[in-house]
């Protein structure tokens, strides 16, 4: 069953971030729209690729009032001992959610059960808690952070303009469609 559409479930976990363990709930993924970024292991080999590419795009999602939180399985102490050997991770600003119990793969559905580790899954939540995009990648394929600004910025778009939609490769100030029965073939 797709997550799409779905809002988030509950949960509590332990994030690492900016020098100190918080408490991050389902409820801080309300109010402003969120990315969970779910990756497989911290100390491995494409995760730190994305988690760097992440924080150096992370200024351009917080102007359009993003917050970004990565989760793997493991625990928010693993998530400090990474940020602060890894000069890709120590970049990194935003909540590094240790995940240990699965309760957050499960919700989301990535957990690959017999590795105990997650999938590459990447969602867009709205300020609502609604699960509004959602994508998977290979272990070995990283995610870019530009195409999901974009695909964030498509969200907030249609969102704000109900009735409209973003074609391919659309980017804030571009044309929008309106679909209609007049607009059927002539694409």
């Amino acid at each position: 069953m797709s997550l799409l559409t779905t809002q988030i479930l509950p949960f509590e976990a332990t994030a690492y971030q900016n020098g100190a363990f918080k408490t991050i709930t389902d409820a801080d993924l309300k109010g402003h729209w969120s990315v969970v970024f779910f990756y497989p292991a911290d100390f491995t080999f494409v995760c730190p690729t994305e988690l760097e590419d992440l924080a150096e795009r992370y200024e351009d999602f917080k102007k359009i009032g993003v917050e970004i939180y990565s989760v793997s399985t493991d625990t928010h102490f693993t998530h400090k001992a990474w940020h602060e050997s890894s000069e890709a991770v120590g970049k990194v600003q935003f909540p590094m959610v240790g995940d240990p119990s699965f309760v957050l793969c499960r919700n989301f559905q990535v957990l690959i059960e017999k590795e105990g580790m997650a999938e590459r899954g990447t969602f867009v939540i709205n300020p609502q808690g609604k699960i509004v995009a959602m994508e998977f990648h290979d272990e070995g394929i990283g995610r870019d952070a530009a195409e999901l600004l974009r695909k964030v910025e498509a969200a907030q778009y249609i969102e704000a303009n109900p009735g409209q939609v973003c074609p391919a490769r659309w980017r804030p100030g571009d044309a929008t469609l309106t679909p209609s029965f007049d607009l059927v073939g002539k694409i």
